[in-house]
């Protein structure tokens, strides 16, 4: 629930905006039930070459049936009391990510060593998930399930966990959900629901302006895609939760609640991104997600929210290959369409 003075704050700034033309970007709808209106780096490894899956035609409304699965097995898991949002892992530990809290724990023996907490009222609301980049922990946080949707990015020590640097978007595109580094850039999700939150009349945000984004060194948003219907409807009213870059230059999402992972690629011309496979992962209720950085070995962490627990996963991602997919053609006298 807004307190007065916050409604009070974003109706100004948000009639200041309209005034000047602004909200760039801004997918937010009205604000349910209001009476304001608001408008790694990783190294880029590639997979060894397999033989090329059967033809599909470039349909933006695929269907789930028409993509290849594939298992992962689970490697090992850990008991991990604050794994309730997400993980992100280091060379030799790993972190798991409440929504106020991130702990971080020996990759080794599993041994809980420090955690970073925010107190109960602070400014830190609602982490998401995190990702290991030169010995810094960034983590993608919002003020979810609140109205309107604002987000950040909160940057710790990975040694000591100590806050060292933030970064605020605002009331933006939606509800930050991920972050990773790939390919020199930074890489994002903007998350909207389905769901009526408690208190409001309309859906948050609404699934379907759901982004993934790619931004540069100083995270502003460079480009932007959607992401299949078909997988909208397996995020049923939530979202897309987790996000990460693989060994095999593919880009693994999750949602809320599905124990899989929808491995994607960027596509060649469109908004959309395309759908290569679908990985299984047992154990796991979606949430956020990570790959190490360990290239060839790289294996894939996810958690258990239901059994507090970190699992990491081998993935044959070896398996899977782009399907060979007619885009256009270039036509000469006598083949021109009408």
């Amino acid at each position: 629930m807004l307190s007065r003075s916050k409604v009070s704050a974003a109706l100004v700034a948000a009639l200041a905006a309209i005034a000047l033309g602004a909200l760039p970007g801004s997918a937010q709808a009205p604000p349910p039930g209001s009476v304001v209106a608001q408008a790694h780096t990783r190294a880029d490894a590639s997979a060894s070459a397999l033989p090329a899956q059967p033809d599909r035609a470039a349909d933006p409304q695929v269907d789930a049936e028409d993509v290849p699965t594939l298992d992962g097995t689970a490697v090992r898991s850990y008991d991990a009391f604050d794994a309730n949002q997400g993980v992100a892992i280091g060379k030799r530990h790993f972190y798991a990510v409440n929504n106020r809290t991130i702990t971080k724990h020996d990759r080794s023996t599993g041994e809980a060593l420090l955690q970073f907490a925010g107190v109960e009222d602070g400014p830190i609301e609602h982490l998401d998930s995190g990702v290991v980049v030169n010995r810094k922990l960034y983590a993608a946080h919002s003020n979810y399930p609140e109205w309107p949707m604002e987000s950040s990015i909160e940057v710790f020590n990975a040694r000591t966990m100590r806050p060292i640097d933030t970064h605020s978007f605002g009331i933006y595109r939606g509800s930050l959900t991920w972050l990773d580094r790939h390919d020199g850039a930074w890489w994002a999700a903007f998350a909207n629901y389905d769901k009526v939150q408690e208190g409001q009349t309309e859906p948050y945000g609404k699934t379907y302006n759901t982004q993934v984004v790619k931004m540069d060194n100083a995270f502003q948003v460079v480009q932007s895609w959607t992401i299949p219907k078909a997988i909208l409807d397996k995020f049923d009213l939530m979202s897309n939760s987790g996000g990460s870059w693989g060994p095999d230059g593919r880009l693994y999402l999750t949602g809320h609640d599905l124990p899989e992972a929808y491995v994607m690629k960027v596509p060649r011309a469109g908004a959309e991104l395309e759908w290569i496979a679908t990985v299984r992962l047992p154990g796991i209720e979606g949430q956020g997600i990570a790959w190490d950085n360990a290239r060839s070995k790289s294996t894939l962490w996810g958690i258990s929210r239901e059994n507090s627990k970190v699992i990491n996963y081998s993935i044959p991602f070896r398996s899977i290959s782009d399907p060979e997919t007619l885009y256009w053609e270039v036509l000469g006298p006598g083949e021109f369409e009408q």
